[in-house]
């Protein structure tokens, strides 16, 4: 399937400001696509820019800026050949839970900082009920979230807590996501939030929220991923902009201004298009 986007974002702000350095996360990963073209714009031009790929195959944009400037505009543009994560066929994966520590490079992945009883008890549950089986637990995890959380946009803001999430039964893909993760690292499952855009197969070309869902790392079938907040496996459209093992080091655009008793507003337009 190709998928086209275009995300704009603008800042304006009250008086001229100084602009700190930006982190832009907004070129898609590799990992189930082939990039077409792709351009990211910066006005005003940096006055130093760095593109980078990072230890976790992350594209990441570096820019610093000179001056004073009443607005900010970043827009981003690509165009890929997605063909979906292949066919999943459980290798002989061994029973739940695994150890939550290895001393390996997922440890990271393994590590809950909100780590809190409600989850457990949900996650253990589910697991018993799958059999221990780890591809039958992460189906069903992801089955129960779709089912019990009540789903609902929310522009702004970190992730919830894991535990507020389950105990509201309501949240965002963020928030569904981090809850996710939560249950798969209690069971020691390495997990990473994922963020980008999701454009169903088939659907009409139109405006488009970011979107975010979870991945599981699975010996010998890699890194999978699965979108509780939409009932299913990742597929070909799913866009992957940035994957890590919390929220705030996927977030799209990170920087900030220099200046006291400013105001500042945000607007950004998301367009896909998708074809065979």
């Amino acid at each position: 399937m190709r998928i086209t986007v275009q995300h704009d974002t603008w800042y304006n702000y009250s008086v001229p400001v100084g602009l700190a350095p930006h982190t832009l996360r907004l070129s898609p990963r590799r990992d189930h696509a082939n990039l077409v073209w792709q351009q990211l714009n910066i006005d005003p031009w940096p006055s130093w820019r760095s593109d980078t790929i990072d230890d976790a195959g992350n594209a990441i944009t570096y820019a610093e800026f000179s001056g004073l400037f009443s607005g900010l505009t970043i827009s981003s543009q690509f165009e890929l050949n997605a063909y979906g994560p292949p066919m999943l066929i459980d290798p002989g994966l061994p029973a739940l839970p695994w150890p939550t520590r290895v001393g390996d490079r997922l440890d990271l992945y393994r590590h809950e900082p909100f780590a809190d009883p409600s989850v457990a008890q949900f996650a253990e549950l589910l697991c018993w009920q799958a059999g221990h089986f780890p591809l039958g637990f992460v189906q069903a995890l992801c089955t129960d979230l779709y089912n019990r959380v009540f789903r609902h946009d929310r522009i702004y803001g970190l992730a919830e807590l894991p535990a507020t999430t389950l105990a509201n039964q309501e949240g965002a893909c963020r928030d569904i996501t981090v809850l996710f993760m939560a249950a798969c690292r209690h069971l020691g499952i390495p997990a990473r939030f994922v963020s980008g855009y999701y454009a169903p197969p088939g659907s009409p070309a139109g405006q488009r929220q970011l979107h975010a869902w979870p991945e599981v790392w699975l010996p010998g079938l890699g890194w999978r991923g699965w979108d509780p907040t939409n009932g299913i496996m990742a597929t070909e459209g799913h866009v992957a902009l940035c994957a890590a093992a919390d929220q705030a080091s996927t977030m799209p655009i990170d920087g900030g201004f220099i200046a006291n008793g400013v105001t500042a507003t945000l607007n950004y337009a998301i367009q896909m298009s998708t074809s065979p």
